[in-house]
């Protein structure tokens, strides 16, 4: 991959009632030069809608990919990575970093009616998880708008070191700082 390729990493931090969201613009070659902010709602459903708020503002046509911090943030509010890669026009990869049998017994456990039929609609709508070693580390990959290969390649070229890509290392560090920030 071209060391000036770069994909926006977004990652949270969350409380009680809301969840601060980070996205950092990182090159292939580790180098920032990027930030934007958003929050959505702990046990909300606005996590989707916030991420494509995020990338709008951001407004930068070249980044190439979406790495996202999984698939659930804030405490279930599912994100739809078909939503996000559409509005964005680019290919839109959550990443986990446990290995799970998947969402729904919590789902059901945490939520009843209308909450948690969205819940599993979106959520079993999304793209099929796979592992994907890096280095000596094992990451939980879902890809929409690239083929399989392109986004575990991706994944491996945006993480020099241990099992978080770098630009989902660094936006975890900010929207930490920014939540620490906002409790003041």
């Amino acid at each position: 991959m071209k060391s000036g390729v770069r994909a926006l990493g977004v990652a949270e931090s969350f409380r009680e009632d809301r969840s601060t969201l980070a996205g950092v613009v990182c090159r292939v070659d580790r180098s920032v030069d990027g930030f934007v902010f958003g929050q959505c709602t702990v046990g909300g459903s606005d996590a989707t809608a916030t991420v494509i708020e995020m990338i709008e503002r951001l407004d930068r046509p070249d980044v190439s990919y979406l790495l996202l911090a999984g698939i659930a943030p804030a405490w279930f509010n599912v994100l739809d990575l078909a939503a996000i890669a559409d509005a964005a026009d680019r290919p839109a990869i959550s990443i986990s970093f446990e290995a799970s049998a998947g969402l729904e017994s919590a789902l059901r456990e945490a939520f009843e009616g209308d909450a948690l039929e969205w819940r599993l609609e979106t959520y079993r709508a999304q793209p099929e998880r796979h592992a994907v070693a890096v280095g000596d580390e094992t990451v939980f990959v879902r890809a929409e708008g690239c083929p399989r290969e392109e986004a575990v390649q991706t994944v491996r070229a945006f993480t020099p070191e241990g099992g978080r890509p770098e630009p989902l290392r660094v936006a975890r560090q900010a929207a930490r700082a920014v939540a620490a920030f906002d409790r003041r």
